[in-house]
């Protein structure tokens, strides 16, 4: 597995790494313990070295399971995870909590959970506006002193916030929704974040499974699932958003791979510090996901996706009203 490195961090980590969330929470009921263990440590064995976990995944559990499941290879692997929220009960309507001293107190619970003595990324999960981002930054700034954390990161933050908070503790990666199904990244966090030295790592790299071309105007969600209340995900808009499925799929016949392995493929040959985090439960996914890395794509490849790709004008909002007043985009 190819290995990449977090901006000017010194944070290296595998092109492709697994985002955790899908196991615990988001896509349906939570995948059976042993299952998540065994994909997890799957990973690992492939040349995973770069996982992805939250506290309101769950929430705790998929803390705990990350934990567990990479106890054997801690020395070995990057563990990041997120504070942000104010968790009431078995969800997050407490609403955003980034004070100081609550930053610190879910670093303590997140190491327990975890069965670590150090976080390598923590990241702000979201802006918290009663909070001036300084103060953020000063507090894991206290944490990275004292050893407990190794890097900062920002998950949907706005380019300001991303400046103020890089000139109080160097932000090593900045995490949002970035690929062929969600593009605004590349209009100005993209330069931003090369400017300042900062990685980027795309979560929803396959558009929620979108671009896999498994999913269609017909499939049907668990209740659960989070793609249920997101206007993109609508029968009315997956049916017209299937213009940039056949269009993936074409390049993917053309170069003898799939579409989820094109879409992956397309976000690593953007930047050589984008480093990807497709989550998925199942073995021949997981599998499917890294073979992305031994796919090229030529200069022309991608000059011919983007012309096809601006010639669709894809519908729905990527996230619920609720949701997107909580990110910087």
């Amino acid at each position: 597995m190819e290995l990449r490195q977090l901006g000017n961090s010194g944070l290296q980590v595998s092109a492709i790494g697994l985002g955790c969330m899908g196991l615990s929470s988001g896509y349906g009921p939570p995948t059976d313990k042993q299952t998540g263990l065994a994909l997890i440590r799957a990973a690992v064995e492939r040349g995973v070295t770069h996982f992805d976990t939250a506290e309101v995944y769950g929430p705790f559990a998929n803390e705990e399971l990350v934990g567990e499941a990479l106890a054997p290879f801690r020395d070995h692997v990057i563990i990041a995870t997120k504070f942000g929220f104010e968790i009431s009960g078995t969800d997050r309507t407490g609403g955003l909590d980034s004070r100081p001293e609550h930053i610190k107190a879910v670093a303590d619970a997140s190491l327990k959970r975890l069965g670590t003595d150090h976080i390598d990324l923590f990241y702000q999960h979201r802006v918290d506006p009663d909070v001036p981002i300084e103060e953020v930054a000063g507090a894991v700034g206290d944490l990275i002193t004292a050893g407990k954390v190794k890097h900062f990161g920002l998950s949907e933050p706005g380019i300001e916030t991303i400046r103020r908070a890089h000139t109080v503790q160097s932000v090593a990666a900045v995490q949002s929704e970035y690929s062929l199904f969600w593009r605004q990244p590349e209009q100005d966090l993209l330069p931003v974040l090369e400017e300042l030295g900062i990685g980027f790592v795309p979560f929803s790299p396959l558009g929620a499974g979108f671009l896999t071309g498994k999913i269609d105007a017909t499939t049907t969600f668990d209740p659960t699932d989070f793609r249920n209340v997101v206007p993109r995900f609508s029968p009315e808009a997956r049916k017209a958003n299937m213009a940039l499925v056949d269009m993936v799929k074409d390049v993917a016949n053309r170069k003898d791979a799939t579409p989820a392995q094109i879409a992956l493929a397309w976000l690593l040959a953007q930047r050589p510090w984008i480093c990807p985090i497709p989550g998925t439960t199942k073995l021949h996914r997981l599998e499917e996901n890294l073979g992305a890395v031994t796919v090229t794509l030529t200069d022309d490849d991608l000059k011919q996706i983007d012309a096809a790709s601006s010639q669709i004008e894809l519908e729905g909002a990527r996230l619920p009203e609720a949701a997107l007043a909580m990110t910087g985009r």
